[in-house]
């Protein structure tokens, strides 16, 4: 199903999707609208499968027995990572 809706481009993105079209990438300018907004959609299911994989391990180390966990103070895991920080 298609909906007609009226859109505002500022002068700089209207002349890219202009370009887009003549380059005969795009049918129309609906058509870049369109697959700019597939591709922030696309990205934001990426960005909630990322997280609730995140989310996930978290949530297994924090279940680990605590005399399980790294302890950041005696360990060096980030030592490199403070050394660079540092350089910089």
């Amino acid at each position: 199903m298609t909906v007609k809706t009226g859109v505002s481009l500022t002068e700089r993105h209207h002349a890219f999707a202009l370009a887009k079209v003549k380059e005969g990438r795009f049918a129309s300018i609906s058509s870049v609208v369109a697959a700019g907004i597939e591709q922030i959609m696309h990205d934001e299911e990426e960005r909630e499968i990322a997280l609730d994989a995140m989310r996930e391990t978290i949530t297994q180390r924090m279940s680990l027995p605590r005399d399980e966990w790294i302890d950041l103070e005696e360990d060096d895991l980030f030592e490199q990572a403070r050394q660079r920080l540092a350089a910089r």
